[in-house]
């Protein structure tokens, strides 16, 4: 078998690989693209179910009806621009929550996201607060509170209030902003006439485990922050081999979804223990204690924390974290270790979106500043090829004048490269520069809620979804679904239509088994991107073809490097 055949049976192997061990790896070390919103049926596009939506209270997954469980205790209703919901007062829970800004899909008429469901109904997911009772005979969860109020909303805190027989009076005092955050204070006045220890705590209990799925780039689930950092090491399947316990001052505790956060966040100056365990039917919680104060007769002591519930908004959290001094609540989002390169990227894409209004024309103008950015990177790689392409007959001739001594050959050549003033590495320069780019804007479009359903234009009704126009099926028109690994949609052919037009721009390399390479590189590419989301296309594209642009330029400048490389005499 002759050198180029032996040469492109070892890429059509390796072509193979990528092909089917791709999804393998993919689904372990990349966050996976949204599911796509719409499907395209007998030639018209229909919005797609959410298959995380909570099921209704006539399916099989709902235990009772919700709203049956809402009327079965009294409650104080939660109305701000940002929630919906109420506080169910016997225990005090904070059971019932919607977010008004979000809903389950694109539709119109599409339900708005619950985050927080009551004990008794499907999805069961809240939040509590109270005292240890290590002595103090708190009130327990079936207490009914007494409220001041009906209704909280901004600038109208709500104070609960009960007693004990031993003479102690409870008042827990809630208070909520515009956005997603709880403001809570709990308060003993000891009326008795001995000391008592006074343990506050707080916990969050959710029934069941996420859809989104957990991989190794994304935390889902069980998310804390404790001794100054985040950590993600502890999942669903930690917490069923046993409590995963904790003590640190200053940090939090709680469950992230992809876009959802529920987050306790006791006072960030007090030590406090906290825990992740589990319960009976796949049911969850995380918990803090405070360490118990005595607390002397005729006083009072107030103790305040904080409760999280709502949508990762990055700017909001960022903004939380610095204003209420809360410990790295931002990185309830897992930016990963490229964060200081995608947090930038996110505030200025985001700016871009504000200011054009079309979060896909903001990725192409994002695409057009990293290109100008490394232009003249791009410069100096064209000039190193050029210089490497006019040394090749001499390198040639070292290669084949030392061919038995491979370290003499090595040394000559690293010589003539020193001779002729070229770096080998130079051209290296901008591919190296752009994949944390790619990367760190591949985790800001499937991380931040805010490309969450953002169109672009015609089909493409969400950027952080697949491509799910494909000619496969005639655009949908034939019905039926062809299999996910030939499910080539319309965006990625013309990604690969892109790379085809930036590989031709190349010089053709004189190897004909490379040439061959060349030639199918961007299909083989076409499908390895096409699960990806349609966002990172449309920079992929955009990025190819300012890159053959770039290339017409460049070559103008350096003719050397299309003329043909001449052969050793």
């Amino acid at each position: 078998m002759n050198n180029d055949n032996r040469n492109f049976l070892t890429f059509a192997v390796i072509a193979a690989l990528i092909l089917f061990g791709w999804p393998l790896i993919a689904g372990r070390l990349f966050p996976t693209a949204n599911p796509p919103v719409t499907r395209v049926e007998g030639g018209k596009t229909r919005v797609q179910p959410n298959p995380g939506a909570d099921p209704t209270a006539d399916s099989p997954g709902a235990l009772r009806d919700r709203a049956a469980v809402l009327k079965e205790s009294p409650r104080v209703v939660i109305d701000t621009p940002t929630l919906k919901g109420s506080i169910n007062l016997k225990g005090v829970r904070i059971d019932d929550l919607i977010l008004v800004q979000y809903k389950e899909t694109i539709a119109k008429d599409s339900a708005p996201i619950r985050l927080l469901s009551p004990s008794g109904a499907a999805n069961a997911y809240f939040t509590g607060f109270g005292w240890r009772d290590d002595g103090l005979k708190p009130p327990t969860g079936d207490t009914v509170w007494t409220a001041s109020s009906s209704v909280l909303a901004p600038g109208r805190p709500v104070t609960l209030t009960s007693a004990n027989a031993q003479g102690q009076r409870f008042a827990i005092r809630i208070a909520i902003d515009d956005g997603y955050m709880f403001t809570i204070d709990q308060m003993v006045a000891n009326g008795g006439n001995a000391a008592v220890p006074v343990a506050p705590y707080g916990l969050v209990s959710r029934a069941g485990v996420p859809t989104d799925p957990d991989t190794w780039t994304i935390q889902i689930g069980p998310m804390s922050v404790h001794e100054g950092k985040a950590d993600y090491g502890t999942n669903f399947k930690d917490v069923d081999k046993g409590p995963q316990r904790f003590t640190t001052a200053g940090g939090w505790l709680g469950f992230t979804d992809k876009y959802w956060l529920t987050a306790l966040i006791p006072d960030q100056k007090a030590p406090f223990d906290g825990q992740f365990r589990a319960g009976a039917n796949k049911a969850y919680q995380a918990d803090y204690a405070r360490q118990p104060r005595m607390l002397a007769p005729g006083t009072s002591l107030t103790q305040t924390s904080h409760f999280f519930a709502g949508a990762k908004e990055v700017r909001l959290l960022d903004s939380y974290e610095q204003k209420l001094g809360i410990d790295d609540l931002s990185f309830a989002i897992d930016w990963g270790w490229f964060w200081m390169v995608e947090k930038p990227i996110f505030y200025y894409l985001d700016w871009l979106f504000r200011t054009v209004g079309n979060f896909g024309v903001a990725i192409m103008l994002l695409t057009l500043t990293i290109r100008l950015l490394i232009f003249p990177i791009a410069q100096r790689q064209f000039a190193s090829m050029a210089a490497m392409r006019a040394i090749q007959p001499k390198m040639k001739a070292l290669q084949e004048k030392h061919k038995d001594d491979k370290v003499r050959q090595q040394q000559e050549v690293m010589a003539l490269y020193k001779t002729e003033g070229v770096n080998p590495l130079a051209g290296c320069a901008p591919t190296l520069l752009q994949i944390p780019i790619m990367y760190s804007l591949y985790k800001v479009l499937l991380l931040t809620i805010e490309m969450r359903h953002q169109p672009f234009g015609l089909w493409i009704r969400d950027l952080s979804a697949p491509d799910p126009l494909t000619p496969i099926n005639l655009f949908g028109l034939l019905a039926f679904s062809p299999p996910h690994f030939i499910a080539i949609g319309v965006i990625p052919i013309l990604l690969g239509v892109s790379m085809w037009l930036q590989f031709r721009m190349n010089p053709a390399p004189m190897d004909e088994a490379q040439k061959q390479v060349f030639a199918l590189m961007p299909w083989v590419l076409m499908f390895v991107m096409a699960p990806f989301a349609v966002g990172l296309q449309v920079y992929w594209i955009t990025s190819n073809l300012l890159t053959v642009l770039q290339q017409r330029i460049l070559y103008a400048r350096h003719p050397a490097l299309r003329q043909p490389v001449a052969k050793v005499q």
